[in-house]
């Protein structure tokens, strides 16, 4: 039997998950901050560190947003294969949504058209990716994406050969240019494997994992611990201002690739990592 789910209910969740994760730090993110403040070795670091949380506290409480940049709007949506949306198309719905946060949150508007560079005035539209499940819910994630740290993003095509050492001298190749540009302390995503456009979209998906959740695979989860000790060997730190906390997580997805590639992204998240998470 078909759930019947208005397009006006999704509108509105996209609304205010747009302004919730442009406020408000999630739980996760809130519990890694606050230990990187009590390990960092450093004294500017810790200086730094202590700044930044000062600025998530007023941006909750006074309904401020978190950073200047507010994002290009990035949504992960999987729709129950037993749900019917009644109303306007998904996309549309989607990006009114968008639309509608964006202006009545008074959130920056920085979507602009690739090469005349003419403001879209609406910061639609947003990036969404797709996937149909069983069920009849909906899952929605909407993670803001700031370009400070998107620019300092990476795809690789290794060789089968390269391996898992390859592997993670794309990750560490990758911190070590971004360097301060990103905003760091981050959270760095990973995607191993897929094609060339898959291994990208799992790295951007990686950023929005609970930190509290550890993979399932033995070497992925192993992979993720030596990463985060090495990038955080860097002396990068808070700031760019070095210190001992480059990194608050590194979160890895894979999917299985053709025997002639080994496809890694790297996408990098600033110290806010925003994203909200809603069920309907």
């Amino acid at each position: 039997m078909l759930r019947i789910v208005k397009s006006e209910e999704i509108t509105r969740n996209i609304k205010e998950m747009c302004i919730e994760a442009n406020h408000v730090l999630s739980k996760d993110m809130e519990e890694v901050f606050l230990n990187a403040v009590n390990t960092e070795k450093s004294g500017l670091g810790r200086q730094v560190l202590c700044q930044l949380q000062e600025n998530l506290k007023i941006a909750g409480e006074d309904m401020i947003p978190i950073c200047q940049d507010t994002g290009m709007a990035i949504v992960f949506i999987k729709v129950g294969q037993d749900v019917h949306i009644e109303g306007e198309n998904l996309t549309d719905a989607i990006n009114r949504g968008v639309f509608q946060g964006y202006i009545e949150g008074f959130l920056r508007k920085s979507i602009v058209e690739p090469i005349e560079r003419i403001n879209t005035k609406d910061n639609t539209p947003a990036i969404i990716h797709y996937e149909i499940v069983a069920g009849d819910q909906i899952d929605i994630t909407v993670a803001p994406k700031g370009f400070g740290s998107e620019n300092m993003s990476r795809i690789f095509m290794l060789k089968p050969a390269d391996g898992l050492d390859g592997v993670k001298e794309a990750i560490l190749t990758t911190v070590k240019e971004a360097g301060p540009n990103a905003c760091p302390p981050m959270v760095v995503g990973v995607g191993i494997g897929g094609s060339f456009e898959k291994c990208a979209q799992m790295a951007k998906h990686a950023l929005t994992r609970n930190l509290d959740e550890k993979p399932e695979i033995p070497y992925v989860r192993e992979l993720e611990e030596e990463m985060l000790l090495k990038i955080n060997q860097l002396g990068i730190g808070p700031g760019g201002l070095g210190g001992s906390v480059t990194a608050l997580a590194v979160n890895v997805e894979t999917y299985p690739t053709h025997i002639a590639g080994l496809p890694v992204a790297v996408n990098i998240c600033c110290h806010v990592n925003r994203h909200a998470h809603r069920t309907i």
